[in-house]
């Protein structure tokens, strides 16, 4: 149970979804009830303390505490997965029963993470839901007890507080399979007590189950962290610490290659760059409200002085600065500031994952300071560039408007009426780019609603990639403003622009989706010289010396090695183009060019080094 919802909000959850996909997701969240009572069933309630377990998008997992002298491990998973079947062949039913708080606490008294959960619940006046599962006449016999408040004699197989939705019956699990077990901090707070987590997944039919166990082996070859160390993109180190990485040469030139392309697209659109520290007073923060929201995420120091300052979290305080070092006239608007630069946010370790979650993180952020009747073609503007950018990489995209949660005011800045203008205004947007368009309540910045971007990669993964983000809170807070037609001051508009969020997240889907070949643009090393013998130096260097020339990336393998092994260190190195060149090569004034994908082909020097240039000015 991640956390207790009303009927509505258990509605909220799904509503975006299929009926396919919530069938899925009541299965695995069954699936996840019937791990626990299997559990229960084989080590007892003493040793297995359960605590929390939600579906997930890929699957589900179980957070328990144990006694100190038990301890589970993936040896242990293949007696569970019989007991699960066993239980699963029962076909027991699940039913969702609504019981008083006093009654709850009765049920799990000897439950602290379940007491934990129901001060929660009674803190927000919120109605408790638990589930049985068990045979009809169980299931109903507790029914009518619990709702009497009557817990002494439960006689359902298991019992859990939990806001659902379920399977009707056990049975619809048609497929499942335990994945793996890690630590896992309660509520994800390392301040709290570790627990075990156990993942697993569960799907309609064996058929789905056996592709989605096929795709998790290629995951696993394609971890970007493996990867980045093989092809020697990436590092980290004990002593510069958990979530800092450092990037070497290669990976170095794949930032750049990156960056570079956005803001060549940011360029035609005529943006400007500008810089800023990477430190900052806490009083900036305090007046954007970054302090309020995300004051225990901030690394925080003082001056000799006694001054408190931050490592900056987020580069829009800044920019409203650089905005409002002079008033400005209608005349000058808008203003659009591009900036490449790192924030700094103090992520729990327990959360950290190479690339793709780290503390340091750089930020191809840009700004736009408009007028109200320019916000359309701004974002339009922004929508173009992000469309450019991600067909480069062959990514389908699909639209998200992330909305404000009308019911929980206080996680937002502003009052509803401008939160309604905004949102507004983006689906007049989306709706004018044609574009499929799927709302997601609760999941706007704080300061404003936003269009995510979100991405599907090579392996059918989803992720969420640029933002366009609508802002009317800031402008008010710091008074921004320009100097309109009638002379008069005129409150002005931002759009919060990120077209790949974060470098180093976009690097880590990146090395996963092409699985670290990246196509000869992108290739740190575009091409390797792989020079037979000794003799033919001389016009490994002529050529060499063209391609470098031109622009091209290119290194030479002059190690005393056979051929072979030179071939085989450059396709595992996934270095797009290796040009052999042998007494034919040199005698024709040629190249023999061996693709990554096994493919080869004879080039005059001139001719290959057109076609190179070509290839990487297409991006194809």
């Amino acid at each position: 149970m991640a956390k207790q919802l009303n009927e509505n909000e258990q509605l909220d959850i799904l509503e975006n979804s299929n009926d396919e996909n919530q069938n899925l997701w009541k299965i695995r969240h069954t699936a996840e009830h019937v791990l626990t009572m299997a559990m229960e069933k084989l080590y007892g309630k003493d040793k297995v303390i359960m605590a929390m377990g939600p579906a997930t998008n890929d699957g589900f997992y179980f957070d328990f505490d144990s006694a100190e002298d038990f301890k589970l491990s993936e040896d242990d998973f293949r007696k569970i997965e019989k007991q699960m079947k066993k239980i699963i062949q029962l076909n027991f039913l699940m039913k969702r029963v609504e019981i008083s708080v006093e009654t709850a606490r009765g049920l799990f008294a000897n439950n602290p993470y379940k007491q934990e959960w129901l001060d929660e619940i009674e803190g927000e006046k919120a109605p408790v839901s638990i589930y049985l599962t068990g045979t009809k006449d169980q299931v109903e016999s507790d029914a009518e007890a619990l709702e009497s408040g009557d817990f002494s004699e439960i006689k359902s197989g298991f019992v859990d507080l939990c806001s659902g939705p379920h399977a009707e019956k056990v049975g619809e699990i048609k497929a499942f399979k335990l994945l793996s077990v890690a630590g896992a901090y309660w509520r994800g707070d390392e301040k709290n007590k570790m627990l075990t987590r156990v993942y697993g997944t569960a799907f309609t039919s064996q058929e789905e189950l056996d592709a989605h166990l096929k795709n998790l082996e290629e995951i696993k070859k394609r971890d970007h962290k493996k990867l980045g160390k093989s092809l020697d993109l990436f590092t980290f180190s004990d002593l510069v610490g958990p979530g800092l990485p450092l990037w070497t040469p290669k990976g170095t030139q794949l930032r750049v290659l990156l960056d570079d392309f956005v803001w060549s697209l940011r360029k035609e659109k005529g943006y400007d760059r500008v810089e800023i520290p990477h430190i900052t007073k806490k009083d900036l923060y305090q007046k954007s409200g970054h302090w309020d929201k995300f004051g225990d995420e901030l690394f925080r120091m003082a001056t000799r002085e006694g001054h408190d300052f931050v490592m900056k979290p987020m580069n829009c305080p800044h920019h409203t600065q650089i905005f409002d070092r002079k008033q400005m006239s209608y005349r000058e608007m808008p203003q659009r500031y591009a900036n490449t630069t790192m924030v700094y946010r103090d992520e729990q370790t327990g959360e950290l994952n190479g690339l793709s979650r780290v503390r340091a993180i750089t930020q191809d952020d840009s700004h736009v300071f408009c007028r109200q009747n320019q916000v359309k073609d701004e974002a339009n503007a922004v929508w173009d560039i992000v469309e450019e950018f991600y067909s480069a990489f062959g990514f389908d995209l699909q639209v998200r408007l992330s909305l404000h949660d009308p019911a929980a005011p206080e996680k937002y800045l502003g009052g509803e009426e401008r939160w309604i203008t905004a949102e507004q205004t983006l689906r007049e947007l989306a709706r004018a780019r044609k574009a499929d368009v799927v709302e997601a309540k609760g999941e706007a910045a704080f300061y404003g609603p936003k269009i995510d971007f979100m991405a599907f990669d090579s392996l059918g993964r989803e992720w969420q990639v640029a933002t366009i983000q609508l802002d009317f809170n800031m402008p008010e807070r710091f008074e921004l403003s320009c100097i309109n037609e009638d002379g008069e001051k005129e409150r002005i508009v931002m759009l919060h622009v990120a077209v790949m969020g974060s470098i180093e997240r976009f690097a880590s889907i990146l090395i996963e989706h092409y699985a670290g070949a990246f196509p000869l643009w992108l290739s740190p090393e575009q091409v390797r010289i792989l020079p037979i013998a000794d003799r033919h130096l001389d016009f490994v260097e002529e050529v060499k010396e063209q391609l470098l020339a031109n622009g091209v990336r290119v290194e030479v393998d002059a190690k005393a090695e056979r051929l072979p092994a030179k071939i085989r260190s450059a396709q595992m190195e996934k270095v797009p183009h290796m040009l052999v060149i042998g007494d034919k090569e040199v005698e024709a004034k040629q190249v023999n060019v061996r693709f990554q994908n096994g493919e080869q082909k004879s080039f005059g020097v001139e001719k290959y080094v057109a076609e190179v240039l070509k290839v990487i000015a297409e991006k194809s």
